[in-house]
C-alpha cells in the first residue's frame, strides 16, 4: 500500500492526524520541519504526503516543499493543509501540483475521503511505472547463423558497460529487439527501458516530449528523459532528431542535466543511450542535417543489425519462433513449419526483414487451416512458384532465351539461391540438391559461381568477368 508522510509544524496536529490513518489500516512516518521531511523522503519516497502550509522555524514552507517534491518525485500525490487557507494560497498550491486543499480545522470525514482519493492515485501511478519498468517487448535473440552468432558477440561484449551504442542496418532487421536485449542483460535491466520513436514526433513537441514541461495550469509534467532515468533511453531513427533538438541533446550528454521546457530548474539524470538508424548519418552530416559532434557522441560502439539476406539460415527458426509468439499473445493456432514451406521462404525476398517474415507467418495462420504443418502453397504469391495447374512460370527474360542459356541462368540463380540458403556451406548445399560435392564444385565452377566471407557469413556471388560455358 505505502506509506504516507504527514509534516506539520504542531506536534498535536500531525499526530492526531496520524491516529486516524491508523485506525484505518495506514501507515504513517511524521515530521516537524522542512528538514525533517526532506530527510524522510530522501530515506524512502512515501505513498502520499500530507502537509502544512505554514511550517515554523523551518527552511522552507509547505509550497517550497510541494515544489521539490514534484519535481523529483511527481507520481507522489501531495494533500495541503492549512490553519490559515484562502483562496490564494488554495490556488497557488493547486497550481504546484497539489492532488488537493483543507483548511483547518478539517472535518475527519472529508479528510478521509480526500486521503482514499488521493491514496489510490498513488497506487495506480506507481502500478503504471511498475508496468513501465517490466516491460514485457521481446528480447530474445533468434538465430544460429555466422552472421547472427558475430551480432551476438558484440552485444554481449556491451551488456555490462555504459557504452553508447549505435545499432544500423535496415528496417525491420531487429534494431530495437538488438536495444532491448542490451538493456534485459544489463546491471539497469530492472529500471526503466524507454523508447522514442523519432519518426512519428511532430519537431515542434521533440523537446516537450524528451525534457517534459512546466506550466501553471498543469504544474510538472515529466518528459521521457526523466522517465529513462536509472535505465535506457533508445532512439528508434535517430536520423529524425530536428537540429534545434540535436543540439539540447548534445548537452544532455554531456552534463547529464537539462531543463524542462517552461521550467528554471537542472534536472540531473542517469540514462544509457542507444540509437538506431536505417539511414546513412555520414551523408546526412555532409548535409547539414545531423550535427556531427551528436554523431560522435552516440557512435561510441557500432553495431551493425544483420539483414535476413545475410542470414538466411536463420529464417525457417525464427518463422517458427513467431509461429510459437503469436500462438502464445492471440492465441493463433500452434502449427509447425513444413521443410518445404521453410526452405521456400529461405528464397523469397524480405526488405521487410523480421518484421515483415512476422507478418506473413500472421497472415498464413489466420487464413490458413487450424491443423497440421504449414504448407509452402499457403505462403505468399512472392515465393509460389508453381501455377493452379502445377506449371513452373517462367519469367519474361527466361522465357525468351535459348533453351541452353535458359538452363544455366536457372542454375545458377538454382544454386545461388541455395548457397545462401545454408550461409555459403558447401556440403550442405549438395546433401539438399542431391549431389557430390565435388560434383557441385565442378558445376559452380561452370557457371562461373564462386563463395566469398561477408558479414560472416559465406555468401555466394558471380563472377561478372567468367562467361558460362
Amino acid at each position: 500500500m505505502g506509506d504516507i508522510l504527514i509534516t506539520d509544524d504542531e506536534r498535536d496536529i500531525r499526530e492526531l492526524i496520524s491516529d486516524i490513518l491508523k485506525d484505518e489500516g495506514f501507515t504513517t512516518r511524521l515530521a516537524g520541519t522542512s528538514d525533517e521531511c526532506m530527510s524522510q523522503i530522501e530515506a524512502e519516497t512515501p505513498a502520499l504526503m500530507i502537509l502544512d502550509i505554514w511550517l515554523k522555524d523551518s527552511r522552507m514552507d509547505g509550497i517550497d516543499i510541494l515544489k521539490h517534491v514534484k519535481r523529483d518525485h511527481p507520481e507522489v500525490p501531495v494533500v495541503i493543509i492549512s490553519g490559515h487557507g484562502n483562496i490564494e494560497i488554495a490556488v497557488a498550491a493547486i497550481k504546484q501540483g497539489a492532488y488537493d486543499f483543507i483548511e483547518k480545522p478539517f472535518n475527519i470525514d472529508q479528510l478521509m475521503v480526500v486521503i482514499r482519493r488521493a491514496m489510490e492515485t498513488s497506487r495506480l501511478r506507481r502500478e503504471n511505472i511498475a508496468l513501465k519498468r517490466s516491460d514485457t517487448a521481446p528480447t530474445d535473440m533468434i538465430g544460429e547463423s555466422a552472421a547472427f552468432k558475430t551480432l551476438i558477440g558484440q552485444l554481449d561484449k556491451v551488456t555490462k558497460s555504459n557504452g553508447r551504442v549505435m545499432l544500423t542496418g535496415e528496417g525491420g532487421a531487429g534494431k530495437e529487439t538488438a536495444a532491448r536485449f542490451i538493456h534485459a542483460n544489463s546491471d539497469r535491466s530492472d529500471m526503466p527501458f524507454v523508447s522514442v520513436n523519432c519518426a512519428t514526433i511532430e519537431p515542434d513537441g521533440m523537446e516537450e516530449v524528451l525534457f517534459g514541461r512546466e506550466t501553471d495550469g498543469r504544474g510538472v509534467e515529466r518528459g521521457l528523459l526523466e522517465e529513462a532515468n536509472g535505465g535506457v533511453i533508445y532512439f528508434d531513427g535517430v536520423a529524425d532528431l530536428p537540429l534545434g533538438t540535436q543540439s539540447k541533446l548534445l548537452r544532455v550528454l554531456v552534463d547529464q542535466k537539462f531543463q524542462r521546457v517552461g521550467g528554471v530548474d537542472k534536472i540531473q539524470v542517469d540514462v544509457r543511450v542507444i540509437s538506431s538508424t536505417n539511414s546513412d548519418l555520414q551523408a546526412a552530416i555532409e548535409a547539414g542535417v545531423f550535427r556531427q559532434e551528436l554523431y560522435h557522441r552516440l557512435n561510441v560502439v557500432p553495431i551493425h543489425v544483420p539483414s535476413l539476406e545475410e542470414r538466411r539460415e536463420d529464417i525457417p527458426l525464427l518463422a517458427s519462433h513467431f509461429i510459437a509468439e503469436l500462438h502464445t499473445t492471440q492465441g493463433l493456432s500452434s502449427r509447425t513449419l513444413s521443410e518445404e514451406a521453410g526452405a521456400l521462404l529461405q528464397t523469397m525476398r524480405w526488405p521487410g526483414n523480421a518484421r515483415q517474415l512476422r507478418n506473413v507467418m500472421e497472415r498464413v495462420l489466420i487464413l490458413g487451416d487450424d491443423n497440421g504443418p504449414i504448407e509452402a502453397k499457403e505462403l505468399p504469391d512472392q515465393a509460389d512458384a508453381g501455377g493452379d495447374d502445377g506449371r513452373v512460370m517462367l519469367s519474361g527474360s527466361l522465357a525468351t532465351l535459348p533453351l541452353r542459356e535458359a538452363r544455366e541462368l536457372f542454375e545458377r540463380e538454382y544454386l545461388l539461391t541455395q548457397i545462401n540458403r545454408f550461409g555459403g556451406n558447401i556440403s550442405r548445399t549438395a546433401s539438399f540438391v542431391g549431389m557430390e560435392r565435388s560434383a557441385l564444385h565442378r558445376k559452380l565452377k561452370t557457371l562461373g559461381v564462386v563463395t566469398s566471407n561477408k558479414a560472416g557469413a559465406r555468401v555466394a556471388h558471380v563472377e561478372d568477368d567468367v562467361e558460362a560455358t
